[in-house]
């Protein structure tokens, strides 16, 4: 039976009691039936709303455990089946406090699963953003279909002011792109011929037709939605003390119930139903539902609150770890630098140097070789066949070219070809103004030199200054030459450069970080995943539409740099509201159970079983309003508040 039903079947048939408690000492009014129908009212009560309660907690007595439900059972059982006995020995019952308990109880549940609802709800409704037809080109004409009959390499026309249905290659036409609804960059982006677009996002200005390349739940959309799922039903590592806490502390409070109720019955005298009074509120109070509470809804809202500003958590346990990070470990390419190098200079016979390259590159797809093709696409240049080819990871490729030995790549590479004087200090030069410098050998010489450059991005060395003011190092880990890393990171703030390291040996540069102390690396989550997975926290920045989902602990869907910070300062404002909330659940319970036990019972001050249901119902609650908070609560970068 869902949540709400038992919540109203029990409010129901709890007002009348509440009718009878108001208006009897006013009045004299009694509820027809009375006791009778008190039994009735409260038996349906705790058969109905409050079964799910005692069948946890049986469960959990014979697996020699207790929890949450433990003491809702207990309180409440307790309450009722003495209140039977006292009605057959004319004694005062107390039934209305098992049933406005039991109430109030699954009042805080209900509006927990209202804030759940609304969290997922509020993900959910991103895919009621989807397009839910498309122009799709049939046989030469372009037809309206619905978004689920669209295949991958269908051509899609999409015009201005349309909805973009699934995500793709532009393959004709230029436009302005909003899409804010799943990145959070409130500035339209520009799109050209080449570029990627993703499904739901909103053309302004352009006609476009762009190629399908990914479709139904594989558009970054639903696998945005599906992470988000994922980090909400996750568990921070803090909730496992919790845990602890809990399986502790009610066998804790039982006893303090047991001693409660024999110091008034048997030391001060009261009667068995004043005694049971207060240790069934000592039960009740003491119930640590906040505490149950205090994790899952701050990471439910703060996960949510994320994927808002183009930031995806994975899961509970990176929010812990990024308190502790002192060092910040980036790519270069694509992270820190835009990540789409042209050529610059060619040294040697321009052609000939260019046509040797762009033969062995051509099937490469390292943006190195990228840039050297399209610089010979450029030129017009005939692009031959290379054979035995053979790469060589982090240095270059080995290929025959007409018969010959030919290379392309780094200086590691050039083992048995000789190079002149003069092209060593013409590369060195080259490197010297940031330019990656690529060999290119044949029949044992190097014929020329062809330099490379990726800039970094505008955002970059504003990114690194906010990580600085934050007090983490910064270091930079790339398989480029050592001058041109030193460049880039003179440039942009990097303090520590290690260069020249191949992407299987990154993992281990990482290793060796973290001797000092806890790592993030940032890296682009495809050739950098052994890196994201051996640090503390991987960052991976979202590229096109491809948002890494099954590298590192965290995603920047926008690619935007800034965004580390901020997803630092996300991380750690939703672990401060956590450890806030169990601060708020425990002062409750410590500052409650005093009260219900009777120790201010001679300044007036006590709490009865019902009253001591609200009281905790109303501790969820305010667990419960401080983790929605996080919805409003300022993320902001250290430069923005430096």
């Amino acid at each position: 039976m869902k949540i709400t039903i038992r919540f109203w079947i029990s409010l129901v048939l709890s007002l009348p009691m509440l009718a009878t408690m108001i208006l009897k000492p006013l009045t004299g009014w009694m509820l027809p039936g009375s006791k009778w129908t008190m039994l009735v009212l409260t038996t349906i009560i705790m058969a109905l709303s409050a079964r799910p309660f005692l069948e946890s907690s049986w469960a959990s007595f014979k697996k020699h455990h207790s929890n949450m439900d433990t003491l809702i059972a207990v309180g409440t059982t307790t309450a009722y089946l003495y209140s039977i006995y006292a009605m057959f020995t004319g004694k005062e019952v107390f039934f209305e406090s098992a049933a406005f308990v039991i109430t109030f109880i699954l009042l805080g549940q209900v509006l927990e699963e209202r804030m759940r609802n609304n969290a997922s709800d509020a993900i959910e409704k991103l895919l009621d953003l989807q397009a839910k037809e498309a122009e799709v080109k049939r046989n030469g004409k372009f037809v309206k279909l619905p978004v689920d009959q669209i295949m991958t390499g269908d051509e899609i026309r999409v015009k201005p002011g349309q909805k973009i249905a699934v995500d793709g290659l532009i393959l004709t036409g230029s436009s302005d792109i909003d899409e804010s609804m799943v990145t959070g960059e409130s500035m339209p982006i520009k799109k050209e011929v080449g570029d990627k677009v993703i499904g739901s996002t909103i053309n302004s200005n352009g006609t476009l037709i762009f190629r399908a390349e990914k479709v139904g739940d594989d558009t970054m959309l639903s696998q945005i939605v599906e992470l988000v799922k994922k980090a909400q039903n996750s568990h921070a590592p803090i909730q496992k003390l919790t845990d602890k806490v809990s399986d502790i502390f009610v066998p804790v409070v039982l006893i303090i119930a047991i001693v409660t109720f024999l110091v008034w019955h048997v030391l001060v005298g009261v009667s068995i139903a004043s005694a049971l009074n207060f240790a069934v509120s000592v039960v009740v109070i003491a119930c640590p539902c906040a505490l149950g509470l205090a994790t899952p809804t701050a990471l439910m809202v703060g996960t949510g609150r994320g994927a808002k500003l183009g930031i995806l958590i994975k899961n509970g346990e990176v929010l812990e770890t990024v308190n502790d990070i002192t060092t910040v470990v980036f790519d270069k390419t694509g992270t820190i630098t835009v990540g789409k190098p042209k050529v610059t200079d060619i040294v040697g016979d321009n052609k000939h140097v260019l046509q040797v390259a762009a033969t062995l590159e051509e099937f490469s797809e390292h943006p190195l070789a990228t840039a050297i093709v399209d610089e010979a696409k450029d030129q017009a240049l005939f692009i031959g066949q290379a054979q035995d080819f053979k790469a060589v990871g982090g240095q270059g490729v080995f290929a025959k070219v007409k018969g010959q030995q030919a290379f392309v790549g780094n200086e590691k590479l050039r083992h048995n070809f000789d190079m002149t004087q003069e092209l060593q200090q013409k590369m060195a030069s080259l490197q010297d103004e940031a330019k990656t410098v690529v060999l290119v050998g044949l029949d044992q010489h190097v014929i020329g030199l062809i330099a490379i450059q990726d800039v970094p991005k505008e955002t970059s060395k504003e990114a690194l200054n906010a990580l600085k003011v934050r007090g983490l190092k910064t270091v930079m880990l790339t398989g480029d030459n050592q001058r041109v890393a030193q460049a880039i990171a003179n440039q942009v703030g990097i303090e520590q450069v290690i260069a020249e390291v191949t992407p299987n040996d990154k993992a281990k540069q990482v290793k060796l970080l973290q001797e000092n102390g806890k790592v993030a690396f940032v890296g682009d989550g495809i050739n950098d995943a052994p890196a994201l997975s051996t640090a503390e926290v991987g960052i991976a920045m979202g590229s096109g539409t491809d948002i890494a989902i099954d590298s590192g602990g965290i995603v920047l869907v926008k690619n935007d740099l800034r965004d580390v910070d901020k997803a630092l300062a996300l991380s750690k404002k939703i672990f401060d509201r956590i450890k806030l909330n169990l601060f708020w659940a425990f002062i409750y319970n410590i500052l409650g159970i005093p009260v219900a036990a009777g120790v201010f019972y001679g300044l007036g001050l006590t709490l009865s079983p019902e009253v001591a249901g609200l009281a905790m119902a109303l501790s969820s609650l305010s667990v419960v309003t401080n983790s929605v908070l996080l919805n409003n609560a300022k993320i902001t970068s250290k430069v923005e508040t430096a």
